[in-house]
C-alpha cells in the first residue's frame, strides 16, 4: 500500500474511532520523558485537530513543572517553527485552520510531540504528507539534542510504512495505551 492510501484508510479510521477523552495519563508521560533530556526544558507540542490524539493535558503538566510550552506556527514560506505558548494565552487559526500560537518569541524545543496519521514498529511515522515536522527536523538536527516522540492512537499502528530518503525517523511513540521504544 502506498503513502496516500495509508493516510486516506487511517484517518478515516481515526475519525470513526475518536474518543474525545481517550489520551495517554498525562502525570506517566510527564515522568517518563523529563528524565530523557538534560538540556534546556522547552517542550513543542501541537494543538489537537482532525481527531488528532489531545495532548493538551499533557502540555499543561509539564508547564506546571517549569517547563516552556511551544506550538508550532506555519511561516510564509511554508516552514514551521516553534513559538513560545501558555494555556492562559489566545491562539489565532492559520491558514489550514489549525489553532497557533500569536507570540512571535521563537524556541527550540528538546521534547518534540509529533501527531501521528500512522506510524509501525519501527518508530516510522506518517503525517499528513505536507512535510512539514520532515523539513523542520532536517532543518534543526544540529541545534540541540531533540527527542522525536510519535503520539497517535494504538489503531493507527501498520506493518509498515514505506520510507522515502526525507523521511524522518521517532525515538518512541505513545499511544493511550503503552509507550513504544
Amino acid at each position: 500500500m502506498n503513502k496516500s492510501s495509508i493516510r486516506k484508510k487511517l484517518l478515516r479510521l481515526r475519525k470513526k474511532k475518536y474518543k474525545k477523552n481517550q489520551s495517554p495519563n498525562p502525570i506517566k508521560i510527564y515522568k517518563f520523558l523529563k528524565n530523557k533530556v538534560s538540556q534546556s526544558k522547552i517542550i513543542g507540542g501541537y494543538y489537537p485537530f482532525n481527531y488528532e490524539l489531545n495532548i493538551l493535558n499533557i502540555l499543561k503538566v509539564f508547564e506546571n513543572n517549569d517547563f516552556t510550552i511551544s506550538l508550532p506556527k506555519i511561516m510564509k514560506n511554508n516552514e514551521m517553527n516553534f513559538f513560545k505558548w501558555s494555556k492562559k494565552e489566545p491562539l489565532k487559526i492559520n491558514k489550514l485552520g489549525i489553532p497557533e500560537p500569536i507570540s512571535n518569541k521563537k524556541v527550540y524545543p528538546n521534547i518534540l510531540l509529533i501527531p501521528l496519521v500512522a506510524f509501525d514498529d519501527q518508530l516510522n511515522r506518517l503525517g499528513y504528507g505536507g512535510g512539514y515536522y520532515d523539513r523542520y527536523l532536517s532543518r534543526v538536527k544540529n541545534k540541540n539534542r531533540l527527542l522525536k516522540v510519535g503520539l497517535g492512537f494504538s489503531f493507527q499502528k501498520v506493518k509498515n510504512l514505506p520510507v522515502e530518503k526525507y523521511d524522518k525517523s521517532l525515538d518512541c511513540i505513545i499511544t493511550e495505551k503503552k509507550i513504544i521504544e
